[in-house]
């Protein structure tokens, strides 16, 4: 089954994805950008609070929408969130230069990263193949366009389907995201990632705006729905 990762802002937002059937908690600050990071201090009362209630359940956080030529700030942001008790640290890989040095130096940080693939001017295969040879647990895929439409205006099915088999073949977690709705559940199970995320389907007004508790639940449901059709 495709485990639904819903990205949150605080620990009340943390507690209803957890609670409404999540079965990956994100932190980010949507009003910030794609990749919004939220400040250190939040991260650590998200975790704690998520902690304190008794989930397990995984929990990422990334570090902001930072330029690939700016590596030093890069790392020194991973280094920051990855001491929070985040289980995994998400950077955004945009397809330029400088993206080969800073996988390489995130592959040697000591920090659980999942580099996140910037889609909207093409996923770069080859880039790609080098995050999963140097070991990374898992990669993904999104946008930095919020506005331009989904994941699935941005990138080919067929480019997608190269991305999750990519992964799979080399061992690693893969998943999708990039402004999806649950409309696109049915495509998302034919394409069967181990995770998609959401953070628009999710909330009743801007993706910057509050997580809404009966859009999970029918996210959740129309997850569940679209892998249990045959073939």
């Amino acid at each position: 089954m495709i485990r639904l990762l819903v990205s949150v802002r605080d620990p009340h937002e943390a507690l209803v994805a957890a609670r409404g059937g999540a079965d990956f908690i994100d932190l980010k600050e949507p009003g910030q950008g794609a990749l919004g990071g939220l400040p250190v201090p939040v991260i650590e009362r998200v975790v704690a609070a998520l902690r304190g209630a008794g989930s397990t359940l995984p929990v990422s956080a990334t570090i902001g929408d930072v330029p690939m030529a700016e590596l030093a700030s890069i790392l020194d942001r991973v280094a920051a969130v990855g001491a929070t008790g985040v289980d995994y640290v998400k950077v955004g890989i945009e397809r330029a230069p400088g993206a080969r040095e800073v996988l390489l130096a995130l592959a040697r940080c000591g920090r659980p990263v999942v580099p996140v693939f910037i889609a909207d001017r093409g996923l770069d295969e080859a880039l790609v193949a080098q995050a999963l040879a140097l070991g990374f647990p898992g990669v993904m895929a999104d946008t930095a366009d919020k506005l331009a439409g989904s994941l699935f205006d941005v990138a080919p099915v067929a480019t997608l389907q190269r991305f999750v088999r990519q992964a799979r073949e080399a061992g690693a977690m893969v998943g999708l995201a990039g402004a999806l709705r649950t409309t696109d559940a049915p495509r998302l199970a034919e394409l069967d990632p181990d995770f998609a995320g959401f953070r628009s389907a999710v909330c009743a007004g801007p993706r910057s705006g509050d997580l809404d508790a009966g859009r999970l639940a029918a996210l959740v449901a129309a997850m569940r729905a679209a892998q249990a059709v045959p073939g």
